[in-house]
C-alpha cells in the first residue's frame, strides 16, 4: 500500500488504507504500507497486527503531498520492493506523488499494480487539466483501477480515458462497534447540529459559516458542535464572535478518529455541506451513531444511505437552511425513529467484505498476462503527440536506471525481512 496519505494524519483515505491492511492481514497475506514521514516518525515502525510501514523521510510541499520527482524515489522503492518480497502495489489517492511514482517504477520492475482513487476532480481548469494526465500516465499501465463509488468510476474513467472493463467499484466501510449510539439519547429541546470536517473550502466551510447565523437567528433551540481544523477555521471563529454565538457554537478543533464517536452522540443531526465527495464515509459513521444526516447531494453522497437516513441539499445557503429546519422538524414530530440506523449501517458496510473483494481484484490482475515493454510504449505513443513523448520518455529511463540498480546493488546482496507470525487464512475466518 503506497500514498502520501496515512496515520497519523486523520482521513478517510488513511483510514481506508489501515482498516484494508488488517483485514488482508486476517486474510492471510502480508501487508507493508510506504509513506513520506511525518515530523519524528520516521524510519520503519510496525502497527497492530504486523502492519509494517516505512516512514520514507522525503520532503512535503502541500497538504502532505511529497514533492514529484518522478525518479528520485526509485532506489528506496527498489530495496522496500526486495527487501519485502512484493507481489503488488495498491497506491491510492490521485493527489499522492509518491503513489503516482511507485507504480511506474514497479511496472517497470514487473510488478502487478492496482490504483485506488478516493476523489473526484474537475476538468476545465489548469490543475485538473495537468492532475488528469498524470492520472492518465499512471493509469496507462496499470492492473486494475478501484473507485470507492459508480460517480467516482465515471469521473476517473473521463478523465483517464479509460475502458470502464478496467474499473471496479469497491466503496469505503466503517467498523460499527466502534461508532455506537448514546445508551441515553439527548433531550430534543436543544437540537445539537454536528459537524466534523477538515475547514476547507471544498468541504463546505463557506458554506457552514454563511448558514449557522441564520439557523441560530430563526431557531432559538439549535446549537452546533464543530470539531475540524484547517484554513476556514479562523472565518469560524469570526462569524461566532460577529454574531455573539459564543453560547451556541462550540469550536472543538482537531480530534482524533478515536474520538469522533464521543462527539457525534452528543448531537441529533449531522451536518454536511461539502461542494464534492466521493464517498465520504463519515456520513456512514454519522449514521451509525444514529443522527439524521444533513448533506449536500453532490457526487457519490447519494449512493452511499438510504434516503430515510438523510436529507438532502443542494450545495447552496438557502437549500442547506431548509433541510436543516426539515430536519429538525422530522425530529421533534417524531416522523423518523434513528434508533435503527445502527444495525442497518453494520449491515451494509463491514471492512471484512471490502478486503475479500479487493481480493479478487488482486487475483484478477495475478491471471492476466504481464505488459510487455513494447506494449507499453505503445500505449504511451497512443495519449498524445507531446505527452505521449513525455511518457515514453521517462519509460525509457527509468528501465535504464533500473539495469544501473540491480547491476550496482544485485538482487541476491538485499537481506530479506522476516514475516511477522500469523495464523493460517482458515483459522482467521
Amino acid at each position: 500500500m503506497i500514498s502520501d496519505f496515512f496515520y497519523p494524519q486523520p482521513g478517510g483515505m488513511e483510514l481506508h488504507i489501515y482498516h484494508l491492511s488488517q483485514k488482508l492481514i486476517a486474510r492471510g497475506h502480508s501487508v507493508v504500507v510506504i509513506t513520506h514521514a511525518y515530523g519524528d516518525r520516521t524510519g520503519v515502525r510496525v502497527l497492530t497486527n504486523g502492519l509494517k510501514v516505512y516512514y520514507v523521510p522525503f520532503l512535503v510541499i502541500y497538504r502532505q503531498t511529497t514533492f514529484p520527482t518522478v525518479f528520485s524515489f526509485f532506489p528506496i522503492l527498489r530495496q522496500i520492493f526486495i527487501r519485502e518480497n512484493i507481489d503488488f502495489v495498491h497506491g491510492h489517492g490521485t493527489f499522492s506523488s509518491m503513489c503516482h511514482e511507485a507504480i511506474l517504477h514497479a511496472n517497470t520492475m514487473g510488478i502487478r499494480t492496482v490504483f485506488t482513487d478516493h476523489s473526484l476532480f474537475g476538468f476545465s481548469d489548469v490543475g485538473s487539466i495537468l492532475g488528469n494526465k498524470l492520472l492518465k500516465f499512471t493509469l496507462t499501465n496499470v492492473g486494475h483501477v478501484i473507485c470507492v463509488s459508480h460517480t467516482c468510476k465515471e469521473n476517473t474513467v473521463l478523465r483517464a480515458s479509460l475502458d470502464p472493463s478496467l474499473v471496479s467499484v469497491i466503496p469505503n466501510a466503517v467498523i460499527a462497534d466502534d461508532f455506537r449510539p448514546a445508551e441515553v439519547k439527548p433531550s430534543l429541546n436543544k437540537i445539537t447540529v454536528v459537524v466534523i470536517s477538515r475547514l476547507f473550502q471544498n468541504k463546505g466551510a463557506d458554506l457552514l459559516t454563511a448558514i449557522i447565523p441564520r439557523l441560530c437567528a430563526s431557531r432559538p433551540d439549535i446549537h452546533f458542535l464543530i470539531a475540524g481544523d484547517g484554513p476556514k477555521f479562523i472565518d469560524l471563529e469570526q462569524m461566532r464572535e460577529k454574531h455573539q454565538l459564543q453560547d451556541r457554537v462550540e469550536l472543538i478543533g482537531s480530534i482524533r478518529h478515536q474520538q469522533v464517536r464521543d462527539v457525534m452522540v452528543q448531537g441529533h443531526i449531522y451536518l454536511h455541506p461539502s461542494l464534492t465527495e466521493a464517498f465520504g464515509t463519515v456520513l456512514v459513521e454519522a449514521a451509525s451513531c444514529g443522527l439524521l444526516v444533513v448533506t449536500t447531494k453532490v457526487g457519490g453522497i447519494p449512493e452511499v444511505l438510504p434516503t430515510k437516513m438523510t436529507v438532502f441539499a443542494s450545495p447552496d445557503e438557502d437549500s442547506l437552511v431548509d433541510a436543516v429546519n426539515s430536519a429538525v422538524r422530522k425530529l421533534k414530530e417524531n416522523k423518523i425513529d434513528t434508533s435503527s440506523f445502527h444495525n442497518e449501517v453494520k449491515k451494509m458496510y463491514d471492512w471484512g467484505d471490502i478486503a475479500k473483494r479487493t481480493e479478487k481484484v488482486y487475483n484478477m490482475v495475478y491471471q492476466t498476462e504481464p505488459i510487455t515493454l513494447v506494449d507499453k510504449l505503445i500505449r504511451y505513443y497512443n495519449c498524445g503527440p507531446w505527452a505521449g513523448l513525455l511518457f515514453i520518455l521517462c519509460l525509457v529511463v527509468d528501465v535504464f536506471l533500473l539495469e544501473i540498480f540491480n547491476w550496482l546493488w544485485p538482487e541476491h546482496e538485499i537481506d530479506r525481512a522476516r514475516k511477522w507470525p500469523r495464523k493460517n487464512k482458515s483459522e482467521d475466518e
